[in-house]
């Protein structure tokens, strides 16, 4: 019951008065919900690779990555960011791209290895952790959001996931899975390297060049929806690829030192 200056009573609040908590408790929790997706899609990567179904493994991998990336942006978008989805998000990526990615290696071909196989899934579960880790440490710390220090840990994934998709069938022989050890190991190792790679979290769509960073997101779609395989596997590559290409780039560029300017 409320009372007006008047000293007259009222009983009903009026619209503006009644709290909002509800509406906002949605948009509060439609981040947590993509980070649970995330989760899933880790988790069915791991049972139909147990289960020897690869090419039906292997993509949700991929939805898992698309997943990660709309639940920080959707939380940024609406002021939503909390200390528990950012905990939340870490424990979803250690499945989605550290448990899962190792599992789907090892059951795809590493297997035919022995304890070199098993001891190599484990090595990527180690380093997907551990970036994980010094990610949250950085981005706490503030830093050059252009770039990442060490590879990220979707990109990672994509690279075992992308392979495995484009060649479902399986490595028998531990000779034929020697050189797939490579999918594993190098990916690991950058993902605790120092080394640089781009982000695109900072793409402005508002600058004079949207048009084409929008028709250039298309053509990579139609791509990726008539030949998956081809392309997945070149997009993850490319991208593992790009630090280095980066670096005997600069190497090759001419540096043209400063003139000295004559005392007057």
């Amino acid at each position: 019951m409320l009372t007006q200056p008047e000293g007259r009573v009222r009983f009903f609040r009026r619209a503006e008065d009644r709290p909002r908590q509800r509406v906002r408790r949605g948009v509060y929790l439609l981040p947590s919900l993509m980070t649970m997706g995330n989760m899933f899609c880790g988790y069915a990567c791991v049972v139909y690779a147990a289960r020897g179904e690869f090419e039906t493994a292997a993509p949700f991998i991929g939805f898992a990555i698309v997943l990660d990336m709309l639940d920080g942006r959707i939380a940024r978008l609406t002021g939503t960011t909390s200390e528990f989805g950012v905990e939340f998000d870490s424990l979803a990526d250690i499945i989605s791209f550290g448990i899962a990615p190792a599992i789907l290696s090892f059951s795809w071909g590493l297997a035919s290895l022995g304890r070199l196989g098993w001891a190599a899934g484990f090595l990527f579960v180690a380093a997907a952790a551990m970036r994980l880790a010094r990610f949250n440490i950085q981005s706490a710390a503030g830093g050059d959001k252009r770039y990442f220090v060490g590879m990220p840990s979707p990109a990672a994934a994509a690279i075992p996931a992308a392979t495995v998709y484009a060649y479902p069938w399986g490595l028998l022989d531990y000779r034929a899975a020697l050189p797939a050890l490579a999918m594993v190991l190098v990916p690991a190792l950058l993902m605790v390297s120092t080394i640089r790679f781009r982000s695109f979290k900072t793409i402005d769509l508002h600058v004079r060049r949207s048009y084409t960073i929008l028709i250039v997101i298309a053509a990579a779609l139609v791509l990726i929806t008539t030949h998956p395989r081809f392309v997945l596997v070149g997009m993850a590559y490319t991208y593992l690829a790009s630090p280095f290409v980066g670096m005997i780039v600069a190497r090759l560029r001419p540096h043209n030192p400063p003139k000295a300017t004559s005392a007057p």
